[in-house]
């Protein structure tokens, strides 16, 4: 009788933990996307940086960080979990030690490489332990709004760190910052027991897919990334993205031949895990973008500081919780579809709201409190019902496949969105620095994100209802709202 009350504790335990390493690796991979960039100008005057060559330690954590997330995803299927979250996090804090002691612009862009390819690792592992940890049910709506909130803030504090670790002990703490970090995530991943330690007998690497899927979105980022800069008709630019185009479609040929593939074609024809990555890519598109250009509204236009600036996005944070938290109790009611739509168009009105205010005149309460909360939190309700379609007929040796599929959309909706943002906004300033040219670019800016994000709750409330997302029925025993599968779902 003892042995049969302990082991559930145990196994509650060991959840709890793993949700916090889960949460923990989120967070990082988000702050490390972000807290670098308040640090650049003393980066480049300490190192020596020269030209463009500043922008590479932004773009070389990019470029490997989405150029490897479905290869990361995998390993996690092949490997287990476990063990590529133990290397990805021994990688990671090993990369931000190296860069915190960078002598030269090389080691500093190499250093931020290395922990791209961390990252890489992490991120599509924390999301897979979740859903494999967490039955579907109110405890996965609990645990995937918890993820959210963490992704969102992870981005907005490292802003704000950025800010007061620069300004209070020089650039590199930011880096070091990791280090503590990375030690908490794997104490607290000794504590799971052995959740996320299977690993996958007989199955094999796709190395030829593996291969083409990372040359392929690597080219794509960096032609995204590069398009601000050189323009969309540039030879580097075209260059990039054709050669990107290629090699993807080459990867496809080859998924469609293999036994073992990095991606099996057949994920993507179930209908909500369809829906959640093209919602996730017209999300992330506004959401990155967006994030820049309030930035430099608040710095170049409001005359905000560095702190000031980081300090002025935790309201952000609050909204992101504060939606993400109603998601996880209003799943059941609602639905998967009915939570993206609103949520989306909340976020929509938001960016709006940012658009209309970003003027010369423009003040703290109307132009970044209000619509940082609305936006904030439409953003927010979106993410237990987006996590949970992303997983919805997925079979639990495939959840570090959907989980990097996830991520990918992610990371190329952001570097998309960020290049035709900023090419809007260079349209309407014509490079002038004045405030009003530059409040008129911003204002374009959030106009045409927003009208990402009002794409985005079209999507989930046209193509959901009629092609993608199948009739949703309500349970009340099994919490969030439960998606009938497919027919086919058994052959897949």
């Amino acid at each position: 009788m003892g042995g049969t009350t302990k082991e559930p504790g145990a196994g509650e335990r060991h959840a709890r933990w793993l949700l916090v390493v889960a949460l923990t690796v989120q967070f990082l991979v988000s702050l490390d996307m972000s807290v670098v960039n308040v640090a650049l100008p003393d980066i480049r005057s300490d190192l020596g940086f020269g030209g463009d060559g500043l922008l590479w330690v932004v773009n070389a954590y990019a470029l490997a960080f989405g150029g490897l997330l479905m290869l990361g995803g995998r390993l996690a299927d092949l490997a287990g979990p476990r063990r590529v979250l133990t290397a990805g996090l021994v990688l990671f804090g090993l990369a931000s030690l190296a860069g915190g002691l960078a002598w030269s612009p090389g080691s500093l862009v190499a250093a931020r490489a290395v922990q791209g390819v961390g990252a890489a690792a992490l991120a599509p592992v924390a999301f897979a332990l979740i859903t494999l940890a967490f039955p579907a049910g109110p405890a996965r709506s609990r645990a995937l709004g918890l993820w959210g909130m963490a992704g969102a803030a992870g981005g907005a504090v490292g802003v704000l760190a950025g800010g007061v670790l620069t300004d209070a002990t020089g650039w590199r703490s930011v880096m070091l910052v990791n280090v503590p970090i990375v030690a908490f995530a794997l104490a607290a991943a000794a504590r799971t027991g052995s959740v996320g330690g299977q690993r996958r007998t007989g199955a094999r690497l796709d190395v030829a897919g593996a291969l083409l899927a990372t040359a392929g979105t690597t080219l794509l980022v960096l032609g995204l990334v590069r398009a601000s800069d050189h323009g969309w008709g540039s030879a580097t630019t075209l260059a990039s993205l054709g050669a990107a185009l290629v090699l993807l479609a080459a990867f496809v040929a080859v998924e469609l031949r293999t036994a073992s593939p990095l991606l099996r074609p057949g994920l993507l024809k179930g209908r909500p895990v369809l829906t959640a990555n093209l919602f996730c890519l017209l999300l992330a598109s506004a959401q990155f973008g967006a994030f820049y250009f309030v930035s430099l509204y608040m710095q170049l236009v409001l005359g905000f500081g560095p702190t000031a600036a980081g300090f002025a996005f935790l309201p952000f944070c609050v909204g992101v919780v504060a939606g993400s938290v109603l998601a996880a109790r209003a799943v059941a009611a609602l639905g998967i579809r009915r939570l993206m739509t609103v949520g989306a168009t909340l976020a929509a009105l938001g960016m709006g709201w940012f658009a209309a205010t970003a003027t010369v005149d423009g003040g703290f309460l109307v132009s970044i409190l209000g619509p940082s909360l609305l936006c904030s939190f439409g953003i927010g309700l979106c993410f237990v019902p987006l996590g949970t379609a992303a997983t919805t007929d997925v079979a639990p040796g495939e959840t570090g496949m959907a989980s990097g599929l996830l991520n990918s959309s992610r990371q190329v909706g952001g570097s998309l969105g960020l290049a035709v943002l900023v090419t809007i906004a260079a349209q309407v300033t014509g490079g002038s620095t004045g405030l009003t040219e530059l409040s008129a670019g911003y204002a374009a800016a959030f106009w045409a994100a927003a009208g990402l994000l009002a794409a985005a709750a079209l999507a989930a409330a046209a193509l959901a209802a009629y092609v993608l997302l199948p009739a949703e029925r309500r349970t009340g025993a099994a919490g969030p709202a439960a998606v009938e599968p497919d027919s086919g779902a058994a052959a897949r």
